[in-house]
């Protein structure tokens, strides 16, 4: 028979597996099987979600149950959905340096009129950013919307007067939090954006969120969570949970626009942003008597 893997190798091999699951690298060997995790899988399964149309969830295919090279894994009690973990190695993002003496207005001037990608063709106006440059809670959003793109202001049609009503649920006005996007421009017809686009405008909300060093970080809607996370899962699976994001905490939640199409899940946003409360020590609702 083979020699036995040590542990800590076998946690290696598992870790970095994970690693190329996330960024969609599958089946390294013709005889890999769910057999090691597949118990784990099943036993740590998302509650189910309600089925919707909103481009956040009907985007996002359902994941796979994971696959690794036979291990012996000790059965143990049931656990809820593990957190969405940072890959092994260095994050793609580690590749953009951090400015010294960065600032917000630093970042605007390098962004300048953007031609970077073909965003711009169809754009009226670069939507940078708005709000406080010390914010402890800074929202993320996909990308500019037609009310945006005319205005030139983050969140600022339909969804964003949903945003704002949320904001001041939490106690909170506009001017105390930061709201971006993960895209400048506004993409054809409100698409998703696609991955090169993200890819190109991405290091500039890193810039963004590295200057103003929120506490907290909320990605309203699943463009926002897969490219801070950088993962392929989707949204319901990990949404309400926190994540941990280069030091910071994350949440993840539904976007207004789904919200407006959806509302009954705004009950889930609501709890979402209650724990967005508690950990920034603001006065959660007292429950009615």
């Amino acid at each position: 028979m083979p020699e036995a893997i040590p542990e800590s190798l076998q946690a290696k091999i598992e870790e970095r597996l994970r690693y190329y699951e996330d960024l969609g690298i599958r089946l390294f060997y013709r005889d890999r099987e769910p057999r090691a995790l597949s118990s784990l899988d099943s036993s740590s399964a998302a509650p189910p979600v309600r089925s919707t149309s909103s481009f956040e969830e009907s985007s996002l295919a359902t994941p796979k149950s994971k696959v690794v090279p036979p291990v012996a894994v000790a059965a143990g009690p049931e656990t809820r959905v593990a957190p969405v973990r940072a890959p092994a190695g260095p994050s793609l993002f580690e590749e953009v340096n951090k400015i010294k003496d960065d600032t917000l207005l630093k970042i605007r001037e390098d962004l300048g009129d953007c031609t970077r990608c073909k965003l711009h063709k169809g754009r009226n106006k670069l939507v940078f950013g708005d709000g406080s440059a010390t914010a402890k809670l800074v929202f993320v959003g996909e990308g500019p919307g037609a009310d945006e793109d005319v205005q030139g202001l983050p969140f600022v049609g339909r969804a964003g007067k949903l945003l704002t009503q949320m904001i001041e649920a939490m106690g909170l006005q506009r001017n105390d939090v930061y709201i971006c996007n993960v895209v400048k421009c506004r993409p054809p017809q409100n698409r998703a954006p696609e991955p090169g686009e993200v890819e190109t405008c991405s290091p500039y909300l890193l810039r963004q969120i590295d200057v103003i060093n929120p506490k907290v970080i909320v990605c309203l809607g699943a463009v926002a969570a897969k490219t801070l996370l950088e993962t392929t899962r989707g949204i319901s699976q990990y949404r309400g949970e926190w994540q941990e994001w280069r030091g910071r905490k994350l949440m993840a939640t539904y976007h207004p626009a789904y919200l407006l199409r959806n509302p009954p899940a705004k009950a889930d946003v609501w709890k979402d942003l209650q724990k967005v409360m508690a950990e920034l020590g603001l006065a959660l609702p007292k429950k009615s008597s």
